[in-house]
């Protein structure tokens, strides 16, 4: 809606001039006009873009009032006839020109001020020109200003600047936008068509300037996430993190955040419910929380944080579920039951996780046992004092690893062998395996003659050897020898005492034969009669399940 003011500069004139009653001119100031100092002559001068400017000659003394005014300034001359005896409120400063000024829509409240610069007198048929200049007092953007000038009878228009819309005797400028202090001038040229004044006025039209107010509209909304693992073992810490957000506009005062936890789940110093002040979030602003949660059992826990504010706003955060387990490892070792004195013993060892959740940092220990060499095991494996330890890892769910350990046993006796598995937050398992070392007992029998050939008459000697090849003893060796009739026998001696029965010689049974250990004998016969002979003898022990036989050949002769 516009707020229409038509004044007329005659009009206004003629008001001031004292004639309704108005101030008279030794009282300008009061109704908003400029106080000139008569000898004081004055200019006022636009820029290129039509900025008023004013400037002092150096005669001139002057004092401004303030705007929302009707007042008349100085023209652009030197000149300045006396306003003594003038009912006319014309400010002169060059012969012929004037100005005279309004405030609209009222002195009081002003928002445009209009300034025009008159001719004081025209040549008939003469063009000339005269200027308005258009003033923005506010500080903000006026819209839709709409001039409009009335055209006297005896006033041919021959064109402005800017252009005018021309309808029948009155010029109108529309200015669409006007802004914050900016000054506009147009200037309209025409001529006198005969010898009377020229009487035309301006009117202008103004919008009405509204008193705006600003009245801010918020909407606060709370978020909260919460955010705490998937899974974890009883041992563990838990570690919650909870963010309280204020994604809307405005403040949000007096956040409290809370989290009832389920039961078998609580906080490190052993409360059931995590309680939070966050106490008042901007527009944006987060403010984050975190603390640490035990279990005390095994299972699945569900549960959500809550968020209130002061002005009844609630926010919850999605359900969070964790599972808390607890891993369960089983030990196998299995091997020989018995064996012998160096020969390897083999043992295989598997860890197996038979619990749902994995089983981190899992190793396992193998104790090696005293009196064993050459040892072998799977790779992988660290030697560790007296024991093998394998890095396994990470075992996952109802998965299994097996290694494998050889020992060779160095002496007789029962080997009890112990194996360990540990993992995080795992009570350690063990298992055993018993393994019986024995000896085995290897005799060899060696016979040779110690003379060969033989004559007829001369002696002859067996020497007779057992050596015990194997690692366990070898008991109650029994050595016979069988004579032919070609040597007749003469003495025998040796380990044992020997005697004759007939065409054989007899050895008491040697008890005990350690292993790397030998025994000997010794035979002498004479030879009697020429020939191939054959020296027959005939062993016999405990750990020999038939007789070992050995022959040695004899030439005798004449």
């Amino acid at each position: 809606m516009k707020k229409v003011l038509n004044i007329s500069f005659l009009l206004l004139m003629f008001c001031l001039s004292g004639s309704m009653g108005c101030k008279s001119g030794h009282d300008l100031q009061d109704i908003g006009l400029i106080e000139i100092e008569p000898d004081k002559p004055e200019a006022f001068l636009w820029d290129e873009e039509d900025q008023s400017v004013a400037e002092a000659l150096d005669e001139t003394v002057y004092t401004p009032v303030p705007p929302a005014t009707t007042s008349f300034e100085p023209a652009t001359t030197r000149e300045q006839p006396s306003l003594e005896g003038s009912s006319d409120l014309v400010a002169m400063s060059e012969a012929g020109s004037y100005v005279v000024s309004m405030t609209y829509p009222w002195p009081e409240c002003g928002v445009v001020r209009v300034d025009k610069t008159m001719p004081r007198e025209v040549e008939l048929n003469k063009p000339f020109d005269y200027y308005i200049t258009i003033t923005n007092l506010t500080n903000t953007t006026l819209t839709d200003v709409i001039i409009a000038e009335d055209i006297p009878e005896n006033f041919k228009f021959k064109g402005s600047s800017p252009t005018a819309e021309e309808i029948v005797t009155k010029l109108e400028w529309q200015i669409e936008s006007l802004g914050p202090k900016a000054v506009k001038r147009y200037t309209v040229s025409g001529i006198a068509t005969y010898g009377d004044s020229l009487k035309n006025s301006t009117t202008v039209f103004t919008p009405v300037v509204p008193i705006f107010s600003d009245m801010k509209v918020v909407e606060p909304k709370l978020k909260l996430t919460k955010t705490i693992p998937s899974e974890a073992l009883l041992c563990d810490m838990i570690p919650v993190r909870i963010v309280v957000t204020n994604t809307g506009t405005g403040i949000v005062k007096n956040i409290k955040v809370t989290d009832a936890l389920p039961d078998g789940l609580r906080t490190s110093d052993g409360r059931n419910e995590l309680v939070f002040d966050a106490g008042n979030l901007m527009t944006g602003q987060s403010r984050e929380f975190s603390a640490e949660l035990k279990a005390t059992r095994v299972g699945k826990y569900v549960s959500k944080a809550i968020a209130t504010s002061g002005t009844s706003l609630r926010a919850e955060s999605i359900e969070t579920t964790i599972t808390v387990g607890l891993p369960s490892l089983v030990i196998r070792k299995i091997g020989s039951e018995r064996q012998y004195i160096g020969r390897p013993i083999t043992y295989e060892i598997t860890v197996e996780n038979k619990s749902d959740v994995s089983a981190k940092n899992t190793t396992l220990e193998d104790s090696i046992p005293v009196g064993v060499t050459s040892l072998k095991a799977t790779a992988g494996a660290k030697l560790t004092g007296s024991k093998l330890v394998w890095d396994l890892g990470t075992l996952e769910p109802n998965s299994s690893r097996t290694v494998s350990i050889s020992y060779v046993p160095t002496k007789a006796g029962t080997f009890l062998n112990g194996a360990t598995a540990s993992a995080y937050c795992t009570n350690p398992v063990t298992a055993s395996a018993k393994t019986e070392i024995t000896g085995i007992s290897a005799v060899l029998i060696e016979v040779a003659d110690v003379e060969d050939p033989v004559q007829v008459g001369d002696q002859a000697t067996y020497v007779i050897r057992v050596t015990n090849q194997g690692s366990a003893n070898a008991t109650n060796i029994r050595i016979a020898c069988v004579l032919e009739d070609n040597v007749q026998y003469i003495s025998s001696a040796g380990a044992t005492a020997g005697t004759r029965d007939g065409d054989t010689v007899r050895f008491l049974p040697l008890g005990n034969l350690a292993p790397q250990a030998m025994a000997a004998w010794r035979v002498v016969v004479t030879a009697v009669r020429p020939g191939d002979v054959r020296f027959k003898v005939s062993m016999t022990s405990d750990q020999l399940t038939r007789p070992v036989e050995e022959t040695e050949a004899t030439h005798i002769y004449e």
